[in-house]
């Protein structure tokens, strides 16, 4: 792509340093299909370019980034018949019945993307800020090392709003421990910066003014490192997370994910691929904001 239209790209550092940033700050950096095309096609832009030798990846504006496009101009045009409809809406499933289609749209778009940018031969840097939702989650923990600004919220809200499992790419039990993923889970509480660093998801926390600086310094401490030293060692930690059983169980839990999506397609008549309160859900939890987690309140 010679142009991209809801992200950027740029070296620096003599080529050495690779940064994208998500770009649709309007609506806070939702992932529509574009943005995540042009995302996979940045990442492997990165990955053919023997003087990359560390990606940050970052979001203009407010967040970092709100999840899932549910619904704005763009992802209603992209997906339906028309002069701006995006050519993955026909192809790869798309064409099938409602199941089918969800199954495997999903599976090339939210989920084997996502596994394969965890895997790129590159380091990878997360920059987050401000809001990190729901499937901003996936995008920021396919990363190698994650930065977080002093204010970045991190939460996955599709329980409580959408009546699902989590989001395709399920990292949550090894991101935050068992009971922790199921109490974020079961309330769509969100925690801070430094509880995730706490919990050894985030590696530093910078203060919000600073955060751009001192990734691109944290970047280049990085890139000094030989690029088969980098390689090998993060070939070595993500075998031996794998060896537990990292891509057998993203497997499983996409599966379950489709079977979330298929239970509301039934239970909705095919209207819905995600429960409403129509279909049961509490339009308390659904419109109610999102909370910090604590350790002490109900």
């Amino acid at each position: 792509m010679a142009e991209y239209k809801y992200i950027s790209y740029e070296t620096i550092d003599d080529g050495t340093i690779a940064r994208i940033a998500l770009d649709r700050p309007r609506y806070r950096n939702a992932q529509n299909r574009g943005l995540l095309v042009e995302l996979d096609d940045a990442f492997g832009r990165a990955e053919r370019d023997d003087t990359v030798r560390v990606v940050i990846l970052s979001g203009n504006g407010s967040s970092f980034s709100a999840g899932h496009d549910l619904g704005t101009e763009d992802m209603v045009a992209e997906r339906g018949p028309g002069p701006h409809q995006h050519p993955t809406f026909t192809c790869n499933g798309a064409t099938g019945g409602r199941v089918e289609s969800r199954y495997r749209q999903e599976y090339h778009y939210f989920y084997d993307n996502t596994r394969r940018w965890r895997n790129l031969r590159k380091i990878t840097i997360a920059q987050v800020h401000g809001k990190v939702l729901s499937a901003a989650l996936m995008l920021t923990w396919c990363c190698d090392l994650i930065v977080a600004a002093e204010n970045t919220e991190f939460a996955d809200v599709v329980g409580t709003r959408l009546g699902m499992c989590g989001v395709e790419y399920f990292g949550h039990p090894w991101e935050f421990g068992a009971r922790k993923a199921k109490e974020l889970l079961l309330t769509g509480d969100s925690i801070g910066a430094n509880e995730a660093h706490r919990l050894g998801m985030v590696s530093k926390v910078f203060a919000d003014d600073q955060l751009a600086d001192k990734t691109l310094e944290f970047a280049r401490r990085i890139a000094q490192l030989p690029t088969m030293t980098a390689l090998t060692i993060k070939d070595s930690v993500n075998q031996s997370v794998d060896a537990m059983g990292f891509t057998t169980a993203l497997d499983a839990s996409f599966s379950i994910h489709q079977l979330n999506h298929a239970h509301w397609t039934v239970e909705s008549g095919g209207t819905s691929v995600v429960g409403t309160p129509a279909l049961g859900l509490s339009e308390k939890l659904v419109t109610a904001p999102i909370r910090p987690l604590s350790r002490n309140e109900a």
